[in-house]
C-alpha cells in the first residue's frame, strides 16, 4: 500500500471503534502465553514466545513485522492450520471463551470454515482450479448452514455482488483462471465470509496486488468489519496498511510482542525502538528526505536468537540489561503496552520520549 497514508491515519483512526480499543467489551479472542515450538533430534526450538492479546467483537487488530517475526504463524495457531513438526506448546486461544487448543481435530473442523475463517496472500492457492466459483461457494455454504441448494445460491451470488465481483449471475460459472488477481482475491473473501464467520485471519491479503486494488480490498474489510460486525486479525508487514485499516495494532519481533496498543498513537508516536525504527523506514507524504531511515541488521531465525531482548543487537538504545534479561511488558497508557527496558522503573537511560 502506498505509505503516504501514514500521514493521514493518525487523525482517521480516531473514529474506528473506541469501544473495542478500550477492551470494554468482552473479547471474541483472547490469545494467552500462546508458545509455538519445532521439535527436533536435540530438542526443540521456540518459534512463538508468550504470545498474548485480545480482539474485540467487531474489531481489526493489525499484526506488523517483518518477515521472520511470528505473524503468519500466530495466524495458522488461532485458525488450528500449524503445520508439521510446528505444535503449539503452551498457553491457550480462547474463542468466545473455548480453548481451541483443547479442541480435537474434528471439533477444529466444525468451527474452521464457520466460525473462523482465512483469505490467504495468493488466492490461487485458495482456490481450486477444477471447479467454479460458484461451486465453491455453494459448496461452502451447503456444508456449514442448514439451507437449500437454491438458497446456497441466491446467498453465493448475493456475496459475489458485495464483495464487488461484477455480473455475478455470468461470472458464477467462471473458473478461477478466468479472473484478475485483484478479482480473485474477492472471490477468496467471498468464500471466507459466505457462512457468516465470526473471525477472519487475513493474512497478507492484498500483498500480490497493486496499490488501486489494495485500496479497494481494504475498503471492502473495512466495511464488512462495519456492517456485519465481523472481527478481524490482519496480518501485514505493510504499516500503511494497518494504519488505514486497523483500530489497533500488535507489533511483532523475533516471535515476540513487543509493543500493542491503539493505531493512532502508534502510528504519531510508537515507543518501542523497534516500532520507532519501521515508521521511520516509511516515506510521509510532504516531508521529502534523500535517504530513508533503515533498521540495521536481520531478523534472528528460531533457534538463533540472542538472550535478553531479541532487539538489542539492532537497538539504537540498548542499555545494560538489555542483552541479559526478557523485558515484560509495562503499561504505559490504558491499552497501549510496551516490552522494553527503557520502560522499567528507574531506568538508566532516563524517560523515554
Amino acid at each position: 500500500m502506498s505509505s503516504p497514508i501514514i500521514a493521514t491515519a493518525a487523525a482517521g483512526a480516531a473514529s474506528h471503534g473506541a469501544a473495542a480499543a478500550t477492551g470494554a467489551a468482552a473479547p471474541l479472542l483472547s490469545v494467552r502465553n500462546l508458545s509455538v515450538e519445532i521439535p527436533h533430534r536435540r530438542g526443540a526450538v521456540t518459534a512463538l514466545h508468550d504470545i498474548s492479546f485480545d480482539v474485540a467483537k467487531g474489531e481489526i487488530l493489525g499484526v506488523v513485522g517483518e518477515s521472520g517475526a511470528g505473524k503468519s504463524l500466530t495466524g495458522q495457531s488461532i485458525i488450528g492450520l500449524l503445520e508439521p513438526p510446528l505444535r503449539i506448546s503452551g498457553g491457550s486461544i480462547l474463542f468466545e471463551g473455548q480453548d481451541l487448543c483443547a479442541l480435537s481435530p474434528a471439533q477444529m473442523r466444525r468451527i474452521r470454515g464457520k466460525e473462523i475463517t482465512a483469505i490467504f496472500q495468493d488466492p490461487l492457492t485458495s482456490l481450486n482450479p477444477l471447479y467454479t466459483i460458484g461451486e465453491m461457494l455453494m459448496e461452502t455454504v451447503l456444508t456449514h448452514l442448514p439451507v437449500t441448494p437454491d438458497e446456497a445460491r441466491q446467498r453465493s451470488l448475493a456475496m459475489l455482488g458485495e464483495v464487488g465481483i461484477p455480473a455475478p449471475e455470468e461470472r458464477f460459472n467462471h473458473y478461477p483462471h478466468q479472473f484478475s488477481g485483484g478479482m480473485r482475491q474477492r472471490v477468496v473473501i467471498a468464500l471466507a465470509l459466505c457462512a457468516n464467520p465470526r473471525l477472519v485471519i487475513a493474512d497478507e491479503p492484498t500483498t500480490a496486488l497493486d496499490v488501486s486494488v489494495q485500496a479497494q480490498i481494504i475498503a471492502l474489510l473495512k466495511r464488512l468489519s462495519r456492517e456485519h460486525g465481523t472481527t478481524v486479525v490482519l496480518i501485514t508487514h505493510d504499516m500503511g496498511v494497518i494504519a488505514e485499516t486497523a483500530q489497533r495494532v500488535c507489533v511483532m519481533y523475533a516471535g515476540r510482542v513487543v509493543e500493542i496498543g491503539p493505531v493512532r498513537d502508534l502510528v504519531s508516536a510508537p515507543r518501542h525502538p523497534y516500532s520507532q525504527g519501521l515508521l521511520q523506514s516509511i516515506p510521509r507524504a510532504g516531508q521529502p528526505v534523500e535517504r530513508l531511515a533503515q533498521i540495521e541488521g536481520s531478523m534472528p531465525r528460531p533457534g538463533s536468537i540472542p538472550e535478553g531482548c531479541a532487539f538489542h543487537p539492532r537497538c539504537p538504545r540498548r542499555f545494560e540489561p538489555c542483552d541479559r534479561t526478557v523485558p515484560p511488558s509495562y503499561a504505559i497508557a490504558p491499552g497501549h503496552a510496551v516490552a522494553c527496558h527503557l520502560f522499567a522503573e528507574g531506568a538508566a537511560t532516563g524517560e523515554p520520549g
